[in-house]
């Protein structure tokens, strides 16, 4: 292991961009063990749509991969948790924790020290909501919070939940332990952004192929409702809808699949973009270059 400061390896970028392959190298080289930042690869079973792709893990340890039941409720708190508890685990046995995703909460939750809270249901507040209408609840929800989720504001169930833990949060607060400090360095990975279109693309073309509709199917008949894989993410909402009827054809599902994920990779870039203007150094190498070399250097210099 390279003796360092730095505590924790970041490696970030958008969607189809490399940042696994990167982070795998970089542990191999360094000494390290991959400690995944993406929402849902938590979920075992969920492997194609995800991109999981553990045949490149050889001889690499991983965490915070297939940890959960798909159909499992998964948020940012409980990775927090699991990301701690995970960084600890691999700094105790002497090597160098390397997180990768491009979920962007997730990577925040760590690199910020987000101070997320587990707020228990409260029935009292519950039946008092019973009452109101689905506009009162986000009326309500909105003046506790900035309303970033959306999908808290068009399910009552979530709705309801939102309310709950927004204020409970307050009151819990100042109970909390403080959270484990880390000292990041952070490498993002980039394309020209024609490149990064054509990699979706191919990449999403590749999924088809590998069945990943045929993935969906399979996970909704072990009872994983239609509801729950709408909120995993683009892949398992358009072909979710696709298997309902909702999208004519298997060439209508690509398309539109295809330009939300094109769609996705941009706001992944805005918020990285907005990281840095917020002061979290980024240290970009290019993938079409030597990514691999470039970030290797980088490392061994800031290391040093």
């Amino acid at each position: 292991m390279v003796e360092q400061k730095v505590d924790l390896l970041v490696v970030l970028g958008p969607t189809a961009s490399g940042k696994t392959r990167l982070g795998i190298e970089l542990a191999r080289e360094f000494g390290g063990e991959i400690l995944s930042a993406d929402s849902r690869q938590v979920y075992r079973g969920m492997d194609i749509g995800s991109g999981k792709d553990l045949q490149e893990y050889v001889g690499v340890p991983y965490h915070l991969i297939d940890i959960v039941d798909a159909g499992e409720e998964y948020n940012v708190y409980r990775f927090q948790q699991d990301f701690f508890d995970a960084f600890e685990a691999v700094r105790s046995k002497g090597a160098w924790p390397v997180m990768v995703g491009g979920s962007g909460l997730y990577l925040e939750a760590v690199i910020k020290g987000y101070r997320l809270i587990h707020v228990p249901e409260n029935q009292a507040l519950r039946s008092e909501l019973a009452g109101k209408g689905q506009e009162e609840l986000v009326a309500r929800l909105a003046a506790l919070k900035p309303l970033h989720n959306t999908t808290d504001s068009l399910d009552r169930k979530r709705l309801v939940r939102a309310i709950e833990v927004a204020e409970g949060e307050g009151q819990l607060a100042e109970q909390l332990p403080a959270l484990p400090k880390v000292s990041p360095l952070l490498l993002g990975i980039r394309w020209p952004r024609k490149v990064l279109r054509q990699r979706i693309t191919r990449r999403l073309k590749e999924r088809f192929e590998e069945g990943m509709i045929e993935e969906v199917e399979g996970l909704h008949a072990e009872g994983v409702p239609w509801f729950r894989l709408q909120y995993y993410g683009l892949e398992y909402r358009y072909i979710a809808d696709f298997l309902q009827g909702n999208i004519n054809s298997r060439n209508d599902l690509f398309q539109k699949l295809n330009a939300a994920i094109h769609q996705y990779a941009k706001r992944q870039d805005t918020w990285f973009r907005r990281m840095e203007r917020q002061g979290h150094a980024i240290h970009w190498v290019e993938g079409e270059g030597d990514p691999v070399s470039e970030a290797r250097a980088i490392v061994q210099r800031l290391t040093a």
